[in-house]
């Protein structure tokens, strides 16, 4: 289990790491809708070298893909608003600012799924503790945001 630990530090990190990278490859090509493609192609590029080398990439069978909710298929797109984001925002609101607001509105929205058990997730309820957690959150990165 705590090898997931370290991925989720790992991803936590490039989290930090990419927007600034995106954004520069928008910004040195001039093109941010051709920089965001470039950063998928290599991302499915990534993932397909991986996926051969583990022994781990497979063809779904079409049963398996009709089996699949309607909604998990728009995790691309959410990528995408992701990249844009990057390339758009962070530039101008700063590493800290950017990665903040992203963190804790996804902390804000996470409990909320949890709590109903949405999008897939196993039900955690919204207790106060973790509640007070994203308030925390939410003062911590105004006080990024601000100054």
């Amino acid at each position: 289990m705590w090898y997931l630990y370290g991925l989720t530090i790992l991803a936590g990190l490039a989290n930090a790491i990419q927007p600034g990278q995106n954004a520069t490859l928008s910004k040195s090509l001039g093109l941010p809708i051709t920089a965001a493609l470039l950063t998928l192609l290599v991302s499915t590029a990534a993932l397909l070298v991986g996926g051969l080398a583990l022994g781990k990439l497979e063809m779904p069978s079409g049963q398996q893909l009709v089996q699949v909710p309607w909604w998990a298929w728009l995790g691309g797109f959410l990528s995408v608003l992701l990249i844009l984001a990057q390339l758009y925002a962070s530039p101008s609101i700063g590493a800290a600012s950017f990665l903040g607001i992203i963190v804790t509105v996804g902390v804000g929205a996470s409990i909320v799924l949890d709590n109903y058990g949405w999008v897939g997730f196993a039900v955690h309820p919204a207790s106060l503790w973790r509640i007070l957690g994203a308030v925390l959150m939410t003062a911590g990165v105004a006080l990024v945001a601000l100054f």
